[in-house]
């Protein structure tokens, strides 16, 4: 399976993503390794995890607090500088036009080379929101960011249309692209670490997430690696 030796050829990435800790468990050693290397990361948080507790008697305005300074600290850890928050309610999204245009909007705000999402197309990807973020990006990134009459407010927003050159899905079922993380999984466990209502403090997660970036890296001549299937847009 190829490493893809230029996978840090573009300057901006653009991390989409259903909850808080969809882009670390995902997608955090690669992007501790993009902003050391200077490149601009935003992460796009579609919901802001406001179901992500099993005590019923939680209010969803303190999940969504907590679960926001959460992302922030975790990207933090990793260098980003832009977490961006579109609040849409969590366990409730579909792929619809809307959604779409939310995402188009954040594209079109950012500029970003490639973005990294959620794979759709996977077969038993069980979530319902990781599916509609994974569809709605797609489709947002191709076409409806590239074309002028696709969401026109946003023109009027000041927002230009814009191409973006790649889509990378995580999770994906048949990858082309594994990234040597092994200098960084460490960030990459601190990062999720910020993420303490969801994982807590058991040792057992970072060993699972240690087991699960080592089973990614079988076969390459290193310890721990992220996969992505890259999509090339630009024509």
């Amino acid at each position: 399976m190829p490493t893809g030796a230029d996978w840090n050829k573009y300057d901006r990435y653009l991390v989409v993503v259903a909850h808080p800790d969809d882009a670390e468990f995902s997608s955090a050693g690669t992007i501790a390794l993009l902003t050391a290397a200077g490149k601009h990361v935003v992460i796009a948080q579609v919901t802001s995890g406001d179901k992500g507790t099993s005590d019923p008697n939680t209010e969803t305005t303190h999940m969504v607090s907590t679960r926001e300074a959460e992302e922030i600290e975790a990207g933090r850890v990793l260098g980003v500088e832009i977490v961006d928050f579109l609040r849409q309610t969590d366990g409730e999204l579909f792929p619809t036009l809307e959604l779409r245009g939310q995402i188009a909007r954040v594209i079109r705000k950012h500029t970003p080379d490639v973005v990294i999402t959620h794979d759709p197309f996977r077969p038993y990807a069980f979530h319902p929101d990781h599916r509609a973020v994974g569809l709605s990006a797609h489709d947002a990134a191709y076409p409806s960011a590239r074309d002028p009459h696709a969401f026109p407010e946003h023109l009027a927003e000041g927002l230009q249309p814009h191409k973006t050159a790649e889509v990378w899905y995580f999770n994906a079922e048949h990858p082309d692209l594994i990234v040597d993380i092994t200098p960084v999984m460490d960030k990459k466990i601190d990062s999720l670490r910020a993420h303490f209502s969801q994982v807590g403090a058991s040792d057992d997660v970072w060993d699972r997430v240690r087991d699960r970036a080592r089973e990614v890296a079988q076969d390459q001549p290193f310890e721990f690696g992220e996969a992505y299937k890259v999509a090339q847009l630009r024509r």
